[in-house]
């Protein structure tokens, strides 16, 4: 298998804190690959040395068969990145700012309009090519900004939390953009702190948490590895979820918060637990409004394997200077 990426033991530290104790990844070319973990968990600053923005205090790293340290420059000329932050001109238009790129680039005044103008129309922002960014919803600046990291076909893109603070449908927008870059043959490593979004996107994950990778394989086999299944209850009184918290935890151990601030969720290994359940939460008073029996989903497993469940922020704390 051709590797984009492949780590062995990869550390970095700031200050006193560990921010990779030892990340071993293989990324295939022309993958999709997710990091997910909690915020500080270490996905940023993997990313910063896969793209020679940091350098490591130890282990290996190879991207596209160049190493990070002793050959970063040929590393940053077959990859790009896109950070957290949009990093698109604001006081200039959508147009500017990808001529601007371009040129920086070594495109000539007319390639680099033609790119631009390209770019715009394959990222649905040609109407608004001529108006200044700072016009512009979060959605469409985040399109711009993966825009102006494609004036150049990369061989490998780096995305840091793509879609965080987007709304459903710019979301779904960003996804479509990702996927037609995966189509053409473009690896992509993502991180992200969306479930879905992972689960939608990435061909592979890695569940990185404290610095260490806990976990690896698709979806489905992650999945796999959780086992049993997960009862899902939406409670009639949402008022008294902390009551119907504690009556769950004493049939069933652990349980974490469902879909919204009516529900609930808690892994069930026999059928005779789903009666049980019922029964107590009847002989509690507690009224349930709908239940449902499912396959364990990336959430659970997220929560199953770190502890916690997926909190999406605008930053890792791990992304120091």
């Amino acid at each position: 298998m051709t590797l984009a990426i492949q780590t062995r033991g990869l550390l970095k530290s700031y200050g006193d804190t560990r921010a990779l104790s030892g990340i071993d990844l293989d990324v295939a070319r022309g993958a999709v690959y997710g990091l997910l973990g909690p915020n500080g968990a270490g996905k940023t600053t993997t990313i910063r040395v896969l793209a020679t923005l940091t350098r490591p205090d130890g282990g290996s790293a190879r991207v596209l068969g160049h190493d990070v340290v002793t050959e970063a420059d040929a590393v940053r000329a077959k990859v790009s990145v896109t950070g957290q932050f949009a990093s698109v001109d604001e006081d200039l238009t959508g147009l500017e700012n990808l001529v601007l790129v371009a040129r920086l680039l070594g495109f000539s005044w007319r390639g680099a309009r033609a790119r631009a103008a390209e770019l715009l129309e394959a990222f649905g922002l040609s109407e608004a090519a001529r108006r200044q960014v700072s016009t512009y919803s979060g959605g469409m600046r985040r399109r711009l900004d993966i825009a102006a990291s494609l004036v150049v076909t990369s061989d490998l893109l780096f995305l840091d939390e793509p879609t965080t603070g987007l709304d459903p449908r710019s979301r779904n927008q960003v996804w479509d953009i990702v996927r037609a870059i995966a189509a053409e043959g473009t690896t992509v490593l993502l991180t992200t702190q969306y479930l879905e979004e992972a689960d939608r996107l990435a061909d592979r994950l890695a569940v990185i948490d404290h610095g260490r990778l806990i976990a690896e394989g698709t979806s489905r086999e992650l999945k796999q590895s959780v086992g049993g299944r997960t009862l899902h209850v939406r409670l009639g009184d949402p008022g008294r979820r902390a009551e119907a918290e504690a009556v769950l935890r004493g049939v069933l151990g652990e349980v974490h918060a469902g879909a919204d601030a009516d529900s609930l969720a808690a892994k069930i290994v026999h059928d005779d637990q789903v009666t049980r359940t019922l029964s107590a939460l009847g002989a509690s008073g507690l009224t349930v409004a709908e239940f449902t029996l499912a396959p364990p989903s990336l959430d659970e497993v997220f929560f199953a394997l770190t502890g916690r469940p997926a909190e999406p922020k605008a930053s890792d704390a791990e992304a120091a200077p």
